[in-house]
């Protein structure tokens, strides 16, 4: 198990370095969100050929997680790259502040994203490890459907709002986004769990859910998405968070 997580990340180090050079002509690191969800897109698929444990089960594994990571990194690729042509405003802040020193930093920044990715990769290794598919691994799939539809809707409905001019400056507050502010980030994590049932709660899949909701609130996603809401909506956005859950879906507070 080690040797295979080890050659899945060397994979990774390689691929991002290249990407990293390619930052250094186009001075975007944007591409570093579609190499984060292609690269366990990579290892989903990579696990299931050469791990260990039941040929269903490494399938099934194997086809939930590629087909949600392929369906992220369209979605961050068509939406954050082909649509837009300036860097994504939370790397031309770092550019900024990092100054000279940009280079190196998001050198390591780059493999940092390899490294991530191979940990997230863990739990779904862990669910592919043991026998024949039950009951339980079909009602983790019912929660995989349930995550990645509302994540897909919920990004659709973002979507939507900014295509229409005339809701440039306005925060969304349509669809799922009514009643929570990260109704994406909410299903992505929801989407953890399915490897936790599926994978019968082995100690290791358990920490799909609990790296996901650390890294949301405290490493990257909401004070990242939330500083750039406030920096471009000013006041709306404010009112926003006064009314409207942070994280997980529920009826908006009267508003002031």
């Amino acid at each position: 198990m080690i040797s295979l997580v080890l050659i899945g990340w060397a994979v990774l180090a390689v691929a991002l370095g290249l990407l990293w050079a390619r930052q250094l002509v186009t001075k975007n690191a944007t591409s570093v969100d579609v190499a984060w969800s292609g690269g366990l897109a990579f290892l989903a698929g990579y696990y299931a050929w050469f791990a260990e444990g039941d040929t269903t089960r490494r399938a099934l594994v194997g086809t939930l997680a590629g087909l949600w990571a392929l369906r992220l990194a369209w979605h961050l690729l068509s939406d954050r790259v082909l649509r837009h042509t300036e860097e994504d405003g939370r790397y031309r802040a770092l550019r900024a502040e990092w100054g000279s020193r940009a280079g190196r930093n998001f050198f390591f920044f780059y493999q940092a994203q390899a490294a991530v990715a191979v940990l997230f990769s863990l739990p779904i290794l862990a669910a592919m490890r043991g026998g024949a598919v039950d009951t339980l691994a079909w009602a983790g799939v019912l929660i995989w459907f349930v995550a990645v539809g509302g994540e897909t809707l919920a990004d659709h409905q973002l979507a939507r709002f900014r295509a229409d001019p005339t809701n440039r400056g306005h925060v969304c507050q349509t669809g799922l986004w009514r009643y929570s502010r990260h109704p994406n980030y909410f299903f992505e994590w929801v989407h953890w769990w399915a490897y936790v049932v599926i994978g019968t709660g082995a100690w290791l899949t358990w920490t799909g859910p609990v790296l996901m909701l650390l890294f949301l609130f405290r490493l990257t996603g909401i004070p990242y998405t939330e500083q750039q809401a406030l920096r471009s909506r000013g006041d709306r956005y404010r009112e926003y968070q006064r009314t409207t859950s942070v994280f997980i879906p529920w009826f908006p507070r009267k508003s002031s």
